[in-house]
């Protein structure tokens, strides 16, 4: 019989394993998100799988599409400092002002505020953790999560994926 102990590291160690070879990734994709009760949303833009396919690079629809995580530090959008908007990569919506931008140094662009009516948000129990998901008011891709740990004015941190946004610099 196993104890406790030697459960806790062989489960640790299966994680590690799994992260070492790359596999978080593919079980990420497998998870669920939870909706809230009542009517499911629908949004003002709706295309198929296929189309969404057509549209996005594979990074762009696992993040907006399959509600998926880029790696820290991956995305350009992190160093980006100019002025301007940050919006969806699926639909061209704005989304977040380069004003309310500031470095979390967790390595995903983040923002103390979106635009107003500009994102959704919705329970996300996946991974058994109590979260905030964010997602594109107009067309429900997934840009990241809200966490409570952010700067004043707000408090709230908009932890987003660089890849679900794309920037347009002001003129």
């Amino acid at each position: 019989m196993a104890s406790r102990r030697q459960f806790v590291f062989a489960s640790g160690g299966l994680a590690a394993a799994a992260l070492a070879v790359g596999l978080f990734p593919r079980l990420a994709a497998l998870a669920v998100s939870a909706e809230p009760a009542g009517a499911p949303e629908t949004f003002e833009v709706k295309r198929t799988d296929a189309e969404w396919r057509a549209r996005l690079t594979p990074a762009q629809y696992y993040i907006l599409r399959q509600a998926g995580t880029e790696r820290p530090y991956s995305s350009a959008l992190n160093d980006e400092h100019r002025s301007g908007v940050f919006a969806c990569a699926g639909c061209g919506l704005p989304l977040f002002s380069s004003r309310t931008k500031f470095d979390s140094h967790t390595g995903w662009p983040s923002f103390w505020a979106p635009l107003d009516g500009a994102v959704g948000t919705r329970a996300d129990s996946s991974f058994g953790m109590s979260r905030t998901e964010v997602h594109c008011r107009r067309c429900g891709g997934h840009l990241g999560h809200v966490f409570n740990d952010g700067p004043k004015p707000t408090g709230l941190r908009y932890c987003m994926n660089g890849f679900a946004m794309q920037f347009m610099p002001s003129v």
